[in-house]
């Protein structure tokens, strides 16, 4: 599969679909029993760890740190791949931090410990952490889990936004077939392992499709307000 430059791809699938395995493969969190990965014409395996790190963030679906660790603190680690050992641009550093922040609304939480935070607000951080590694590509998997449904859409309304006004790549993980609709200009879709389709939303998300797929009955609705949109209708 290829990824489009400077576009939304979301991976989507039933559960144990092989989505989460993907995104760890692309990342080189994983490694592949065969092929390859290639980021700007070289294989990620031939990267440093610094390199990679300069090319693109990964947001994980489940994050730790230290709950009394602060919001800004927990951010300037996204700036670990730009330290030398004999020269640092540390304006440099504070500037991409405080654009992460500015950029995730995160101005009044920046003395806050985590333990503070709501859910929706410390998935911000982690993605916060993401954009102050200034890369062209972000991958997150399943970024609104746990979150209530107002959380998600500021969360995925935070990614779109990240796409849209400043041109980074975004490669994600949902399961709500809605949002990835609405939030995305590209679907790739899984099953037990397999790509089962790719393509636009308009082109992938059809009755026989979802039916294929997920195994669901399903009404695919298309309105001037809402756009594409599908309604499960039983099993």
């Amino acid at each position: 599969v290829k990824i489009k430059k400077g576009k939304v791809t979301t991976i989507i699938g039933p559960n144990g679909s092989g989505k989460s395995t993907l995104l760890g493969v692309m990342s080189r969190n994983l490694l592949p029993s065969e092929g390859q990965v290639i980021i700007e014409g070289k294989a990620v395996h031939e990267y440093s760890a610094k390199e990679l790190a300069r090319k693109l963030a990964v947001v994980h679906q489940q994050n730790d740190a230290p709950h009394d660790l602060t919001v800004e603190k927990l951010i300037s680690y996204g700036r670990i791949p730009y330290k030398r050992l004999l020269k640092h641009d540390k304006q440099e550093d504070q500037e991409a931090i405080e654009f992460a922040i500015e950029c995730t609304n995160l101005q009044a939480k920046r003395h806050a410990t985590l333990k503070e935070l709501s859910g929706g607000e410390r998935q911000r951080v982690w993605i916060a952490m993401a954009i102050a590694q200034k890369t062209p590509i972000i991958f997150l998997d399943e970024p609104t889990t746990y979150l209530d449904i107002f959380h998600q859409f500021e969360v995925l309304q935070l990614i779109k936004r990240l796409n849209e006004e400043y041109k980074v790549t975004i490669v994600m993980v949902l399961h709500d077939i809605n949002q990835a609709i609405r939030y995305s200009d590209y679907l790739l879709v899984m099953k037990n392992g397999e790509l089962m389709m790719e393509g636009t939303p308009e082109n992938v998300v059809t009755k026989d499709g979802l039916k294929g797929i997920y195994g669901v009955d399903c009404v695919v609705k298309e309105d001037d307000q809402t756009g594409l949109y599908i309604v499960p209708i039983g099993i």
